[in-house]
């Protein structure tokens, strides 16, 4: 299929071929009859990757910040590099969208193939999004005028905000697309609407939905609406604008009567007056998209819906009643469309968009392919033919690749094309971020169907890099598969899971990695030179200033992500095992508590014991500052102290050499790693680690979240 991506190093739209998704769990699978091009929004991307660095970096001080810090702690070679990786990774465009339903996932609601939907999903032939981002849409509404419901939507939540009543007088300030809609809306609400623009085509279309129509650079326009309103003032001005000047909110603020209220929609500077405010009680709002539920992965990723008794007007509700209103007459947006372009054309959409032609509805069309399930051809895409067969002791080991996130791309993905496999498939979830990796690895193969991957004759090992939910399933199906199985940490959350793993990898002559690659990084290697030959017991201190994440992000979710202890910290279990280079004894953790009494468990202190007598202390934090170095790695022995600083330099004391290694670039031993495991999987093995070294970490790690709260070890 079709999809529309940008690039945000340059701007650039591109129209690239994708395989089509396939339907998961609470989630639909569409074939889109018709999209809208979000003009405010689009426009805005396109101008930031169009823009220069210095510009890029002027319009989001807050990532600089960010940056800087990171050039503290990694250096300044590597944060480059991860800087110039985001911004050439291209982003899928659009979010208004309507279609047919043509396949649906367990738990996807009421859903069912043939339901013709409006959703939030891309510019692309087939879309995969979650049933709680869809909404039918009603006999007698076409899918064109359908395709406006999400920036619609958007408007109505900043009414939903300003909670109009019957016979108040309103403000649209801006009449875009957004602010148009919006203006139909609150007229279907019974308020009194006075619009303000500059552009004249759409004062005079603001008029035909009954609007008061005023020039919003013809004069003082809050004296307008003050004479308009007895010198009241609006009962509530709406933002639909977007700028950077803060003279709309300090204008909409004089225009309101006392005790009024402000919502922004759009964008706009926000450096607020004070006296505005104070002598007249004012409120002020900023409305968050299309509603609740927006931003929230339970919501939108997972597939979970709020309580109508307690949430009644959700993302979707909203969607329901645009759509509603649309078919009962009282909102029509065929007035708001200026051009249509098909979807292969669709650069040209935005050279209209960007450029000095008049638009409001640009319309991206789709060709009609009848509502039927895709094929399973259709859910991969080859790219180029198989590289000639050599010799069978020298062949390349071909890999397929399941995941295709940020890490992949950027970490593992450069590591594993360095460490001569065959990039034979890569796999993802929608699509898209499958497709981008394959293009800029050079891929042979690029899905969206599992299947194909676990029957390849052709495919040697799997690389599992997916949330962490789905490791241990995947694990196991390329182990019966017949293949060797690389999973990114964690292997498993449950030690059922991995009591299932331990029995098939046992019981086959397939290999299982795992990566735990810090026990691979070079100042690793030479730290356990030195700790060879040691006398006494080992004692280890690993500091991690892990950085805090969000408390809803999946990563910290028990079900999805494990908690940051089994998803990260297993890491350092790992490093101070081979370390110690004995089996663990004893694990024993203790996690800060909130106000409420309730574990942190990425605030958490571990006490491992080990089978020769050594010890070591984990200390992993999310709560220091982003400048602090994130990693420190100390080993005290045999009167001597030996450290890894952030994986950058080893310091060493009370041993026969400089005590600072020079600085050298941050390796934390993703290539080691990924080279020792391709030279196993070509020799035949053994493993880099020890099947029951990977399991006895594991196990340690999931007992370890239980201790901290974050996961059960059934």
């Amino acid at each position: 299929m079709k999809q529309l991506l940008q690039r945000l190093d340059t701007g650039e739209t591109l129209v690239a071929d994708v395989p089509v998704p396939q339907a998961g769990a609470r989630t639909l699978v569409v074939e889109t009859r018709a999209t809208l091009v979000s003009a405010g929004t689009e426009r805005m991307l396109l101008e930031f990757g169009r823009a220069g660095l210095i510009e890029k970096a002027r319009r989001q001080p807050e990532k600089v910040k960010q940056v800087l810090d990171k050039v503290r702690t990694d250096g300044l070679a590597p944060t480059l590099e991860a800087v110039r990786a985001k911004l050439q990774q291209p982003i899928p465009l659009g979010y208004c969208h309507a279609g047919v339903v043509v396949e649906t996932g367990p738990g996807a609601g009421s859903f069912a193939a043939g339901d013709r939907v409006v959703t939030n999903g891309p510019h692309a032939e087939y879309v995969r999004v979650p049933h709680t981002l869809a909404a039918r849409i009603p006999d007698g509404v076409g899918f064109e005028e359908a395709a406006f419901t999400p920036v619609a939507a958007i408007g109505l939540q900043g009414i939903r905000l300003a909670a109009p009543t019957l016979g108040e007088t309103v403000v649209v300030f801006g009449l875009g697309l957004i602010g148009l809609l919006t203006a139909q809306l609150l007229r279907a609400n019974g308020c009194r609407v006075i619009g303000i623009d500059h552009a004249h085509p759409r004062l005079a279309l603001a008029e035909q939905f009954g609007v008061i129509a005023l020039d919003g650079g013809a004069g003082d326009v809050a004296a307008r609406v003050l004479a308009l309103t007895g010198d009241v003032g609006a009962d509530a001005v709406l933002l639909t604008l977007a700028s950077t000047s803060n003279e709309p909110v300090h204008e909409a603020a004089v225009m309101t009567r006392k005790r009024g209220r402000l919502v922004l929609v759009g964008t706009t500077g926000l450096e607020l007056r004070r006296d505005d405010f104070y002598k007249k009680e004012l409120s002020f709002a900023v409305s968050c998209s299309y509603g609740p539920g927006r931003y929230d992965p339970s919501y939108e990723e997972g597939g979970h819906d709020y309580p109508v008794g307690y949430v009644r007007w959700t993302e979707q509700r909203n969607f329901e009643a645009v759509l509603q209103l649309m078919a009962e007459g009282r909102l029509d947006p065929r007035p708001l469309i200026t051009h249509r372009f098909a979807l292969e054309d669709a650069p040209r959409a935005y050279e209209v968009v960007t450029g000095g032609e008049p638009s409001l509805g640009v319309l991206l069309t789709y060709p009609g392919r009848g509502g039927a399930p895709p094929t399973r051809a259709a859910r991969t895409i080859t790219r180029r033919a198989a590289p000639a067969r050599v010799g069978a002791g020298t062949a390349a080991p071909s890999v397929a690749v399941i995941g295709a996130g940020n890490f992949a791309v950027r970490t593992l993905l450069p590591a594993l094309r360095e460490a001569g496999a065959r990039l034979h498939t890569i796999a993802s979830g929608a699509g898209a971020s499958g497709a981008i990796a394959a293009e800029q690895f050079d891929f042979e193969h690029v899905t969206t169907d599992l299947d194909a991957i676990f029957e390849s004759k052709e495919i040697d090992t799997v690389f599992v890099l997916t949330r962490h939910d789905t490791h241990a399933a995947l694990a196991l199906r390329a182990l019966r598969a017949g293949k060797h199985v690389f999973v990114e940490k964690p292997l498993a959350l449950r030690e059922s899971d991995l009591d299932e793993i331990e029995r098939e990898a046992a019981a086959g002559d397939r290999m299982l990695m795992v990566g735990f690659n810090r026990r691979f990084a070079p100042l690793t290697e030479e730290l356990r030179g030195h700790l060879a030959g040691r006398a006494g017991p080992l004692s280890i201190v690993i500091t991690v200033n892990a950085g805090a994440i969000p408390r809803d992000h999946w990563t910290q979710s028990a079900e999805q992500g494990g908690g940051r202890i089994v998803g990260e910290a297993c890491h350092f279990i790992d490093l101070a095992r081979a370390l110690a280079q004995a089996p663990i004894a004893d694990l024993q953790l203790v996690s800060a508590r909130d106000r409420l009494g309730r574990p942190v468990d990425d605030i958490a202190h571990l006490a491992l014991s080990f089978g020769d007598g050594s010890v070591a202390a984990i200390h992993y934090l999310s709560s220091g500052a982003r400048a602090f170095p994130k990693e420190r790695v100390e080993c005290f022995f045999d009167g001597k102290t030996v450290a890894i600083a952030n994986w950058r330099r080893l310091e060493r004391y009370g041993v026969r050499s400089p005590w600072r290694a020079r600085s050298r670039t941050l390796d934390k031993g993703h290539a080691g790693e990924l080279a020792r495991w391709m030279q196993a999987v070509r020799a035949g093995g053994p493993p880099p680690i020890p099947l029951d070294e990977l399991l006895e970490v594991s196990r340690w790690a999931i007992r370890a979240g239980a201790m901290a709260g974050g996961s059960a070890p059934q």
